[in-house]
Parts: structure tokens; C-alpha cells; sequence
């Protein structure tokens, strides 16, 4: 097809289409195109008036692309327990910017050991119908783009709670008091000053391989309470995860390394959704609980096809103000409790456990049912985003390297049709083979389209 030239009344009709803002064109018509998003991108990058990094899908979905920038209140001097003589840990990735968790223990007579995770005090700043909260809510979660970031909430708030980030930080914390199974002799709930050292996995791990505490005994106590939750029921699923970046020069997509490190903090933060959800429950503390049904089916095995078909037959996590089992953790009640800079609802779980230690009533158990209704709606549409902004620089990084054969498993298959997993691209596609589940297969990868976010798999034979 032959472009004309586009006037600027064009250009932004046909952007406005692309970006899903509106749902009609008439240059679209007149060149005999569809009038949708997906034809109106392949138009602009034919055109030149795109890139192949622009991403529309944010701005379709609803999902806010500008940053927040409502004004920050300092914390205001409260009763808060001193713990900075203790050794608190942050560990992320590298990188990261908004450290909102960070764990340590302290050893108690009669073998218990207190396992303490620290979460950024965030309700202390955003409290409940606040402008920062209704903004947060507004977007539900942090969005993360291969490209960008764009917080729930303001840079200067992440600057003033983040752990670490000063001397000592303020912290909603909790704590468990575990036996050497990992069994909970006491949960509670605390507003505490914390001095955190911030780390990586890599250098969490190289203090657990050489022997230092208090990473031995973290990893001891997540071990212990992951046995406990698979005989429960809990299941493991370990499937390849990257890492996707991008910026106007290209993409890169990088497997994610996964130290033993990160499964023991990952355990810890599960420790404190539980912990916190017990005193919730104690209390009668209204909170998001996060629920789910048993899997409609067991699958067995460790290969890359079990741990796919086992992933399909986890439901969706449900929240709701009421306590319930959450099978997929193999816990009797649950919430979400550590990342209240990221979600919403973990926000939520802050604002009412503040309540509560502040002798205040807090949210009714509608009033939480409300906030869970408008929260997943917006979040909903950050992780659709989130997951086709991936998809589409995914793609940009294998349309750079056409001739680059790429190891694929076969993890499923409906009748001709298959699916195969690229583990080092987290990245899955259809393909009609024979081939069996399990089966190794090389292939090369072409025939990209941006807009309509597919390509093509050949198969390589020797």
C-alpha cells in the first residue's frame, strides 16, 4: 500500500486509534484499512511516525502513564518500638528502587527464634481516603515497564519510607515466633524504628555460602515452613522468569537468576502474609484475605510440561474480607502484606492493622469489599499491560537477531497444535508439530509483528 502524506489532523486521528482513544477513522476508512488499533500501529510504523518502541497497550487498557506528584507529608513522631540493635536485611534485586521489606530474626529462650519482617510504614503517609490513597487506589498497583516505572504513589514518598534509604526507618512490622519446624508459637503486630542494610540476592547469597548469620538461619526457617505448607497441600511451580529492558536503541531479554536467596525471602514475605493474616483474624480486623480454591486436577512430576499443566490448574486468587484457605499456598488464611508501596490492597492491609494498633475503628468488612472491587479492576488492567508491554519488546529483541536458533520444549498440545516454551525468553507460542510433551526441539523465530504481537517458529532440523 502506498502511504499519502498525512497531515497533522491525520497523524493524530490515526495515534488516537492506535492508543485505543478512540474507536473510528475516517483515514483509515478512506485508505480501505480496518479500523482498529493494531492496523492503525502497523500504519504508523510504516509511516515512520512510530518506532518499534512505542508501546500503546498502557494507554488501551486505562492504566495511568503519568507519574504521581500530590505532596508527601512527613512522618508525624509516634510510639514505635527501637529495633535498630538489630541486624535488618532489605534484599533485592540489583537495582531496585523501592525497597519496602526487609527481614531479620532475633533468638528467643526455649528454641524459638522470632522471625521479623519490616514493611515499610506506607499507611503512616497515605491513610485511609487520603489523596494518596484515592490516587493509589485510582491505579491499584505500580506499573513496571520494560521502559519505565510509574509509581502508585509519588518518587518523594518511595525517597522518604524506602528501608535503608536513611539511617533508620519507620516500619510496620511483623513478627513470628517459629520452633525448629517451622511451627508459629506467637504472631504479632508492631510500629518499630529499623536500621536496614539494603543487599542484592547475588550478595545475600555469598553470606548464606559462606556460612553467616543471620542468612543460615533464614534459610533454615524457610525451609522448614515450605515443608509444612507442602504437606498442606502447597504447590511449587518453577517455570523459566526473565528479565525484559528496552529503550529506544533495542530490547534485552535476560533469564533471572534464582539463588536460594530469593526463595527464602520470597518464604519470608509468604510467613508474614500468613502471620499477618492470623492477627487480623485474632482481632477481628477486617482485610483483603487473599483466597483460592484447590487445583481441579493434581499433576505430578518436575518437568517443564508438569510444571506448566500445573500452573493451569491453579484458580485465581480471589480477596475478600472474610478469612478462607488459600490451597495454591497450602495456608488456612492469608493475605498480601509486604509491597504496600506496589498494591493497593497490601495498603489496605497497613491502613487497617494501623487502625487497629492505633485503637481506632477501621474499615468496615463492606467498606474492604469496596475497595477490592475498584483496586482489581485498575490492577487488572496494570498487569494486562505490564504483560503485553513485555510480549512486545520480547519480540523486538528476537526480530534483531533473525539467524539465532533458540532451544524450545514442547510443555502442551491440543490435538495437531502444540505449545512450545522458550525458557531463556519466558516465552511461549503455538506451533503444529508432532512432537510430544517434553520433547527438545531448535528453532528460529521470524516473521515478527509488532502490532498484532505474533511471529513464527521453524522448527531447525540437522
Amino acid at each position: 500500500m502506498t502511504l499519502p502524506d498525512l497531515t497533522p489532523a491525520q497523524r493524530t486521528e490515526l495515534e488516537l486509534l492506535a492508543r485505543g482513544k478512540q474507536d473510528k477513522s475516517r483515514t483509515m476508512r478512506d485508505l480501505k484499512q480496518p479500523e482498529t488499533p493494531e492496523a492503525a500501529h502497523a500504519l504508523l510504523l510504516r509511516a515512520g511516525l512510530w518506532t518499534d518502541a512505542r508501546t500503546p497497550y498502557a494507554d488501551r487498557l486505562g492504566a495511568a502513564l503519568n507519574p504521581v506528584t500530590l505532596d508527601v507529608p512527613p512522618f508525624v513522631p509516634e510510639q514505635r518500638l527501637d529495633l535498630t540493635h538489630l541486624d535488618v536485611y532489605a534484599i533485592d534485586d540489583e537495582g531496585n528502587r523501592d525497597p519496602d521489606d526487609a527481614v531479620g530474626i532475633e533468638t528467643l529462650p526455649g528454641g524459638l527464634t522470632r522471625l521479623w519482617v519490616h514493611v515499610a510504614d506506607v499507611a503512616a503517609l497515605a491513610p485511609a481516603d487520603s489523596p494518596l490513597d484515592l490516587e493509589a487506589r485510582a491505579r491499584g498497583a505500580t506499573l513496571y515497564l520494560p521502559d519505565r516505572t510509574i509509581g502508585m504513589l509519588p518518587d518523594a514518598l518511595v525517597e522518604q519510607a524506602g528501608l535503608g534509604l536513611h539511617d533508620t526507618s519507620p516500619a510496620l512490622s511483623i513478627s513470628l515466633d517459629l520452633d525448629e519446624d517451622g511451627n508459629a508459637d506467637a504472631v504479632d503486630v508492631q510500629l518499630t524504628t529499623v536500621r536496614v542494610q539494603r543487599l542484592t540476592y547475588t550478595q545475600a547469597q555469598e553470606r548464606l555460602d559462606a556460612g553467616q548469620e543471620p542468612f543460615v538461619t533464614l534459610a533454615r526457617l524457610a525451609a522448614a515452613s515450605r515443608e509444612l505448607r507442602v504437606q498442606e497441600g502447597a504447590l511449587s511451580i518453577d517455570l523459566p522468569e526473565v528479565r525484559v529492558k528496552a529503550d529506544e536503541a533495542g530490547a534485552t531479554v535476560t533469564p533471572l537468576p534464582k539463588p536460594e536467596m530469593r526463595g527464602v525471602v520470597q518464604e519470608c514475605m509468604t510467613l508474614a502474609g500468613w502471620g499477618a493474616a492470623i492477627y487480623a483474624d485474632d482481632h477481628a480486623i477486617a482485610l483483603p484475605f487473599a483466597t483460592q480454591d484447590p487445583p481441579h486436577r493434581e499433576v505430578q512430576g518436575d518437568t517443564l510440561p508438569a510444571q506448566w499443566a500445573r500452573r493451569r490448574t491453579l484458580a485465581r486468587t480471589r480477596f475478600q474480607p472474610a478469612p478462607g484457605p488459600h490451597a495454591g499456598m497450602g495456608l488456612d488464611l492469608y493475605t498480601q502484606a509486604t509491597s504496600p508501596m506496589r498494591r493497593y490492597l497490601d495498603l489496605v492491609v497497613h491502613q487497617q492493622l494501623r487502625a487497629h494498633l492505633a485503637g481506632q475503628d477501621g474499615l468496615s468488612g463492606k467498606e474492604v469489599a469496596a475497595r477490592v472491587a475498584q483496586a482489581q479492576m485498575n490492577a487488572d488492567a496494570t498487569r494486562q499491560a505490564e504483560r503485553l508491554s513485555r510480549r512486545h519488546h520480547t519480540l523486538r529483541f528476537i526480530a534483531a537477531q533473525p539467524e539465532r536458533e533458540w532451544e524450545a520444549v514442547v510443555v502442551d498440545r491440543r490435538g495437531p497444535q502444540a505449545t512450545l516454551l522458550i525458557p531463556d525468553l519466558a516465552f511461549d507460542l503455538p506451533l503444529s508439530t508432532p512432537a510430544a510433551p517434553g520433547t527438545a526441539l531448535r528453532v528460529r523465530l521470524g516473521d515478527v509483528n509488532l502490532p498484532n504481537l505474533t511471529l513464527r517458529a521453524r522448527v531447525v532440523t540437522d
